[in-house]
């Protein structure tokens, strides 16, 4: 880097990325006593709210650099000069957009005295575009994993430590940074470590705030429980409650009507791939056989049509017990529930029935099958708990489980301010965000 960035110390920001900025306000103040440098208004905080929320950052922050993420991509000009004469000190322009908007943002921020951060999401050759920028006279480059990016698995590190030494200008990073991975960003180049969720849904903003800057200090991980992203859907899946999935999900994956009959404890989860059959109502044959089928750890998922006798019991339970096999779903009957209960084996089904049916060996193993909706393949995950149980497609795993950490994490963020005084209502200003009729 050039000589004027050498000895820079390592900047940590925070991206309010809100809808609410009373919520925005109290974060930005707690993380500000953790000693966070540069306060950034979020782009869900502009659109929710307005270039207001940049007003009031500055003017609660009057030592704090400012930055109006606005994700420009048209006007430059225009969007920089009302981002700056709201107060804000560096305003974001995406990377991705046309050089004629770069540089009519660049001379705009150098009218209204208002520097310039470029954000690389979505650029194919960032090195190759970083240098473009540089030339055009920007003043930071952002290498960044978005959002939806992050839940997918995505890590742009490689990508920053070629930036880094490619330009001549402070390069920032953003995406699903933490303590633990803040250090290694420093370490790779970074001079601006963007911080959100990991400050933003911490139950302690100012606790967190504290232990990344201790990271980028020491250049040293410092250990968090949470805010990481992870690459084990099955450890996520362990953690969050099917409700948190279901979110994730969009209100989809929950197989209705599907209920747990044992084995089900507060706290506890079953959860495994599929192993799937398809059978006709009261035929047990190809349920059974499916257990002598099934690994350790995995969940045999029965289509049975949810009708007819019952087609699994105590001794299917048992053999599934003996393999380790994680619990059974049952579109159709159950009976020995006492007996189930009693050894503890997870089991939901569709309905509860003492009268057994025939095995007459009708159906399949390991086909796609169809249960309230839902399709479930071989080697999908099945999760269930207390809630009944939800269905998360294989491709989609990783995905999905790091949207439902991120669920958890708003909730506990939520639970923190109720704790506090407030109520459900009045943390998420519900009235102002109730659909107009």
């Amino acid at each position: 880097m050039c000589s004027i960035y050498l000895f820079m110390k390592p900047v940590l920001q925070v991206a309010l990325d809100f809808m609410n900025l009373k919520r925005a306000l109290r974060i930005a103040k707690e993380s500000v006593e953790g000693g966070v440098d540069w306060i950034e208004a979020g782009t869900p905080l502009i659109k929710a709210e307005g270039l207001n929320s940049v007003r009031k950052l500055r003017e609660l922050f009057p030592e704090k650099k400012i930055v109006a993420d606005m994700k420009t991509m048209d006007v430059g000009r225009i969007e920089v000069e009302m981002a700056a004469k709201a107060g804000a000190d560096i305003v974001i322009v995406m990377g991705i957009t046309d050089d004629s908007t770069i540089r009519e943002a660049v001379d705009a921020g150098k009218n209204y005295g208002a520097e310039i951060m470029v954000d690389l999401m979505s650029v194919e050759n960032m090195e190759k575009r970083a240098k473009e920028l540089e030339r055009m006279g920007v003043d930071y480059i952002c290498v960044h994993v978005s959002i939806d990016q992050q839940m997918r698995g995505m890590n742009l590190i490689e990508e920053l430590k070629k930036i880094s030494i490619a330009v001549n200008i402070p390069v920032a990073i953003a995406g699903g940074l933490n303590s633990e991975t803040a250090a290694d960003a420093v370490n790779s180049g970074a001079t601006i470590v963007i911080v959100g969720g990991a400050i933003t849904k911490a139950e302690d903003a100012r606790k967190s705030t504290e232990r990344i800057k201790k990271a980028m200090r020491t250049g040293k991980p410092v250990n968090s429980k949470l805010y990481k992203k992870y690459v084990d859907p099955s450890e996520v899946f362990q953690k969050v409650s099917t409700a948190n999935i279901s979110d994730a999900m969009h209100r989809s994956g929950f197989l209705e009507g599907i209920m747990p009959r044992s084995g089900v404890e507060t706290g506890t989860r079953m959860v495994g791939r599929a192993v799937t059959v398809r059978t006709y109502p009261g035929d047990w044959a190809k349920p059974v056989e499916a257990i002598d089928i099934a690994k350790e750890g995995e969940v045999i998922v029965i289509d049975c049509g949810g009708t007819g006798d019952a087609v699994w019991g105590e001794l299917a339970s048992q053999s599934c017990l003996m393999k380790r096999i994680s619990g059974v779903v049952i579109n159709g009957s159950v009976r020995d529930i006492e007996d189930i209960e009693r050894i503890g084996f997870p089991v939901y089904s569709k309905s509860v029935k003492s009268v057994a049916g025939e095995p007459k060996g009708l159906g399949e193993i390991n086909i796609p099958i169809k249960i309230s909706g839902n399709l479930i393949r071989p080697g999908d995950y099945i999760i269930g708990d207390m809630d009944g149980v939800v269905v998360v497609p294989k491709e989609k795993a990783i995905e999905i489980a790091n949207r439902a950490m991120d669920v958890l994490e708003k909730e506990n963020r939520i639970r923190g301010e109720i704790k506090r005084g407030s109520t459900l209502s009045k943390v998420t200003e519900l009235r102002r965000w109730e659909k107009k009729l």
